[in-house]
């Protein structure tokens, strides 16, 4: 096999959740254009509508799935169509989540506690086991955050949850092996809207958050950084990489 082709994508077939904007969109483009064919998924219809003609617009691949990864039975609809489109699923990225709050813990609704944790923990748990059900090799990658790694005042729910996305991670990983290899990403400073929202912060205060964040490769994150890593993770080229997580936030300690 070439080093190109250790890269490639070609004939794999993979699910992305949060597939509508933002970071998922990005990684859902890139893997179309490495050759898998996409299963979109989201719970704006338009918006996953949209990316599904980008990419055959582009010459790729991908079909849009309205879905609630807080639904199991939405879950559970992403693999089955895998297999009925394209007879197989060989990659499934945990995307969907974020949190728009930060406040202390004190303060914090119950309700949005939990909230955060079915959204950023629950259904990272089963779209794992629902990318197991479906998977016979492949690769599953969750998105996950630095916030799970460290104290990060006003964000004790969203932390908890990727903490226990980590843990996640590192169990599955060791329970799925040989056959599904289990890895996460965690970006940094990508000025999404969510994140936007979270730190208070509009994308006329970009300058603002780069010297805030103390970003050594002196730029903020794309949703291309994480795809790129994405790809990589899920090509042969990481064919013995598992239960790792990949910092992508430009030498920037987490936060």
């Amino acid at each position: 096999m070439s080093i190109l082709d250790r890269y490639s994508l070609e004939g794999r077939v993979a699910v992305v959740t949060g597939a509508g904007r933002g970071i998922g969109q990005g990684i859902a483009e890139d893997f179309a254009k490495a050759g898998a064919k996409v299963i979109l998924a989201a719970r704006r219809t338009e918006e996953i509508k949209g990316v599904e003609q980008r990419i055959r617009e582009a010459g790729g691949t991908a079909i849009a799935i309205t879905a609630d990864v807080t639904k199991s039975s939405d879950l559970d609809k992403l693999g089955s169509t895998a297999i009925n489109e394209f007879g197989k699923l060989t990659d499934w990225i945990n995307n969907a989540g974020g949190s728009p709050l930060r406040m202390p813990a004190k303060e914090l609704p119950r309700e949005e506690w939990h909230k955060t944790i079915a959204l950023n923990l629950t259904s990272i748990y089963e779209g794992c086991l629902a990318a197991e059900r479906y998977m016979e090799k492949g690769s599953i990658i969750n998105i996950t955050s630095g916030a799970g790694t460290g104290p990060v005042p006003g964000s004790a729910h969203y932390g908890a949850a990727k903490a226990g996305t980590n843990s996640l991670t590192w169990t599955f990983a060791a329970e799925f092996a040989p056959n599904i290899r289990v890895n996460a990403v965690a970006p940094g400073a990508i000025p999404t809207e969510v994140m936007l929202k979270a730190i208070g912060k509009d994308e006329t205060q970009l300058d603002s958050i780069l010297e805030e964040w103390n970003i050594p490769l002196g730029r903020l994150g794309t949703p291309e950084d994480i795809s790129s890593a994405c790809i990589y993770l899920s090509s042969d080229a990481a064919s013995w990489i598992s239960g790792e997580i990949l910092r992508v936030g430009g030498g920037a300690k987490p936060r």
